[in-house]
């Protein structure tokens, strides 16, 4: 468990600095959903489940959750 304190103190000095970067991430999964169905069509397993939708939707909540306690 010490590497994930580890991983979690790095990833907290790396953002610090960097408060909008996981939001705009975010932001950008949600727009890369809305554009693959017109790319790879409506029925695949990734366009099918908005696989990227929610998982931006997550990281952009991390990301304001993370920014507002730094």
């Amino acid at each position: 468990m010490n590497w994930l304190s580890k991983l979690v103190d790095n990833a907290s000095n790396y953002f610090a600095h960097r408060k909008g970067l996981l939001p705009l991430i975010g932001i950008a999964l949600v727009i890369l959903n809305y554009i693959l169905p017109f790319i790879f069509g409506p029925f695949t397993f990734v366009t099918g489940t908005n696989l990227f939708l929610h998982l931006g939707v997550v990281v952009a909540i991390f990301g304001f959750m993370l920014a507002w306690a730094l």
